[in-house]
């Protein structure tokens, strides 16, 4: 855009794109250089802005680590819900894209996921938002499995909170290269059939 005398002007973001572009530019800096470099200053200057921007949006660097957590558990959520709400299953099938799906959602965040959570151990404010977001991914599964289970409701939940806490200590397994992909998916397969019956 063009103004009067001829310079350039650029388009001011709102405030929810300079959220996301703040964001997407903080998982950068922790694919590239960890979880430990991700500072409010650090961010501004990769983002190319004052440091007071990056203030307004988060305040301080464990809120910037909690919203990026959210956001990256936003995508994995997204993708599972796509791939379990397209087409009818039997529960074999069932088992075997909710889990494949679930470890890839991991492998796909190159351990960002990890790495973040991890910058956030021990704080009060992660235990909160980490339960908000197993309630969240037990009321899935629990939706999901419900027409292939004779459980009630609540043991049902009960058991995906257990078949949540497999698949988490097999996706942080596989982050390790302790497991593949594929094999991580097949155990953690395995252990929904098994666990609902």
């Amino acid at each position: 855009m063009q103004g009067k005398s001829g310079e350039t002007k650029t388009r001011r973001l709102s405030k929810a794109e300079r959220r996301h572009q703040l964001l997407d530019t903080a998982i950068t800096i922790v694919r590239e250089e960890g979880a430990d470099s991700l500072t409010l200053g650090h961010l501004a200057k990769r983002a190319g802005i004052s440091k007071p921007v990056a203030y307004e949006h988060f305040g301080t660097r464990s809120t910037l680590l909690i919203e990026l957590y959210r956001s990256i558990d936003a995508e994995q959520a997204n993708a599972l819900r796509a791939a379990l709400t397209t087409g009818e299953r039997g529960f074999a099938e069932t088992a075997d894209v909710l889990a494949s799906t679930y470890i890839h959602c991991y492998a796909d965040t190159s351990g960002e996921w990890h790495a973040v959570g991890a910058a956030l151990a021990g704080s009060e404010e992660k235990e909160a938002v980490y339960q908000e977001l197993l309630d969240g991914y037990v009321q899935l599964f629990a939706a999901v499995l419900k027409p292939h289970s004779a459980l009630p409701l609540e043991t049902l939940k009960q058991r995906c909170i257990g078949l949540i806490g497999a698949g988490e200590a097999l996706s942080s397994a596989m982050v390790r290269g302790k497991c593949s992909e594929a094999e991580a998916a097949q155990t953690f397969a395995a252990l929904i059939q098994s666990g609902l019956r």
